[in-house]
Parts: C-alpha cells; sequence; structure tokens
C-alpha cells in the first residue's frame, strides 16, 4: 500500500547534480592557496581542544588540504590503515560523530565508537582521567564529546594520543568551526588574499549567542584571524548581554568590528553570510536561544547571501530555502568530512 500511496518509490532516484556547491568551489579554492604544509606540521601528535590553538597559516593550509581531498578523491593513498580512532561521544550527534567517522575510514583507518557513557566504566564511577589513560593503550587518536565542559581537560591530563574535543557542552566545538570557514573560503576564496580590497569585505550576521553557543563562539575566534575582510560582524540576539564575560574585548582584539541588534529583518538585506543556530546543550539536555527568530523565502536576503548552520535545524530554518541559492549549509556539512580529513592527516603526520 505504501508503495501506490508514495510516487517517489515508483521510479529511480536520480543523483542531485553538483552545481556551484560541488567540485567547482573546491577547485577555485584550491587554486586560490600555495601549498605550504609547514604549518601543518605544528599540529603533528597535537590535542584539538579550541579555536584558539588555530593561526590563519594553518587554517589555508588545512582548508587546500580539505579541497584537494574533495575534488581529487582517487589520491587518497589510505594513510591510517592500522591506526584505531576511539570515537567517543557522550551526547547526541550526527553530523561531528558521523563526519569523523567517514573521514578516518576514507583514509584507511579503523574505528571504535562509544555512544553511551552508561555502558561503559564511567557508569560504575571512573573517571575520565583513568578511561584516558586507558585508551592510551586502545587506540591512535580520541575524538571526545561530553556535555561537561571539563572533560576533554580531565581525559587530556592523563592521554598520551591526541585527543580533539568534539564538543564540550557551551564553551567550544573548534572542529565544526573549521568546517565553517572551509565554506566561506570555497564561497568567496579572496578571504584568502592578506590585502583585499575594502569593496569586497563582507558583512557577516550571526544569529545566535556568543556566550552560550559552542558552535558560535569557536567560529568568532576563527573570524577573528581574518578580520582583514570583514567588515562587520552582526549579532542577532535578544539577550541584553549575549557574549561572556571578556569575550567581546578579546574578539574586537583580534580586529572584528561588532555590532548586536535584535531586529533581524533590519539588518538582512546588509548581511552577505547568515549564519542561524538556536540551540545550545546544557548538560544532558538543550535549551533554546532566540528561536523566535526565523529565516524564510520571503525574508529579505540580499540575492547573493548565503546561509549556513550547523544542523541540527528546528523551525528556525524552514524547507522552503532547501532549493534556493541561499541553501550553503548542506555543503557545510558535506565539507566538514573533508575538513576533519585534513585535520586528522595533519595530526597523524599522514598528509601528503
Amino acid at each position: 500500500m505504501v508503495n501506490k500511496l508514495n510516487p517517489r518509490l515508483q521510479e529511480p532516484l536520480e543523483e542531485q547534480p553538483l552545481d556551484t556547491q560541488g567540485f567547482e568551489r573546491p577547485r577555485n579554492l584550491l587554486n586560490a592557496i600555495n601549498e605550504d604544509l609547514a604549518p601543518l606540521l605544528d599540529l603533528a601528535q597535537r590535542p584539538v581542544v579550541s579555536a584558539n590553538q588555530f593561526t590563519r597559516e594553518q587554517l589555508l593550509q588545512l582548508a587546500r588540504l580539505a579541497a584537494r581531498y574533495e575534488t581529487q578523491p582517487q589520491m587518497i593513498t589510505r594513510p591510517l590503515t592500522g591506526k584505531i580512532l576511539v570515537s567517543a561521544f557522550y551526547e547526541p550527534s550526527t553530523r561531528t560523530r558521523l563526519s569523523f567517522e567517514s573521514a578516518w575510514h576514507r583514509l584507511g583507518g579503523d574505528i571504535m565508537s562509544i555512544t553511551d557513557p552508561a555502558s561503559t566504566g564511567i557508569a560504575k564511577g571512573e573517571t575520565l582521567y583513568d578511561v584516558g589513560e586507558m585508551l592510551n593503550h586502545y587506540g591512535d587518536l580520541v575524538v571526545l564529546r561530553d556535555s561537561n565542559e571539563q572533560a576533554v581537560y580531565e581525559m587530556l591530563e592523563s592521554l598520551r594520543v591526541p585527543i580533539i574535543n568534539g564538543g564540550n557542552g557551551t564553551d567550544e566545538h573548534p572542529t565544526q568551526a573549521l568546517a565553517d570557514i572551509y565554506a566561506l573560503l570555497k564561497w568567496r576564496p579572496a578571504i584568502c588574499q592578506p590585502e583585499l580590497d575594502p569593496t569586497q569585505h563582507i558583512r557577516i550576521g550571526i544569529i545566535g549567542v556568543p556566550g552560550r553557543m559552542r558552535t558560535v563562539r569557536s567560529l568568532l575566534v576563527l573570524l577573528g584571524l581574518f578580520s582583514d575582510a570583514i567588515a562587520e560582524v552582526v549579532i542577532v540576539s535578544d539577550k541584553e548581554q549575549p557574549f561572556a564575560a571578556g569575550q567581546r574585548e578579546e574578539l574586537e582584539a583580534a580586529g572584528l568590528t561588532l555590532r548586536i541588534t535584535r531586529d533581524l529583518n533590519q539588518s538582512l538585506p546588509d548581511m552577505d553570510v547568515v549564519y542561524i543556530n538556536t540551540i545550545a546543550w546544557i548538560g544532558d539536555d538543550y535549551e533554546e536561544l532566540g528561536s523566535h527568530y526565523r529565516l524564510e523565502q520571503s525574508s529579505p536576503l540580499k540575492p547573493d547571501a548565503i546561509i549556513l548552520h550547523p544542523l541540527a535545524r528546528g523551525d528556525e530554518l524552514p524547507r522552503e530555502l532547501d532549493n534556493t541559492p541561499h541553501n550553503w549549509y548542506f555543503a557545510q556539512a558535506r565539507g566538514a568530512v573533508f575538513m576533519r580529513m585534513a585535520l586528522l592527516s595533519s595530526i597523524m603526520k599522514t598528509f601528503t
């Protein structure tokens, strides 16, 4: 009966065409950045817990390597064969966990997954310090997501293999920010240029709360490395103080020009990039912040503006925008696999 009711089951699915968000964009980025693997050597066997660890040069070379993986998959030599990733996700995740595991598999490695702390010694009171000590013997790299902001630091104390922060409470999500920057650089490779004509500077709108949202917090740190190409970052929030203590001062010291507004539609016509998120993880649950903000086809977006979203989405980003040129959030999620491949290759020092 379902067959007769659902026309999508009556004929084979057609492959979606790859347009400007497919292979042409990463090829353009590949050509825009001169290869210099030296900055990536500093990432070898290092933990990644914060967006503050990265330099502009490292971001550019990671993006270039990601673009090479995205456009030249036949060149991947599976350098992580025999290496084991411990994928420890103590908080729900779809894109981060699966993109890390996809990236590791594409590089030839094997994976051990933990998706429920109740199935580990943590349920008996074991500390993350002790878990880390054991993982030294079981894997070659750990990716940890935990709703406790201190979890990654507690495990870091005992680990002798690299660890990557896959999201720690409301604190940071550095690899999501890497994926966000990769999407921005593919969209506008000119951002890579050290001296960009002021007429080409971009205005970025962020709908969210930087002091409470780990994706926004990490993204803003990385945007500070490209402040010479950003005219303004507009924070759209209904909070009186959307920044954490000292956060705004640090970002402005990095060169970002920041403005706060409550009125989304009034600011949209000037935004080249709209980054929207309404979820912040708190403990074992999440809270919605600014959920009354919503983008629609009728929203006064610039014709060539792009929308980014870390996903998962809710009512703030309806499906009616999926088939518009504004949709870069699916390309953003796709690119996360290649950016994480670049990061993993650099940490394991296996890039070629």
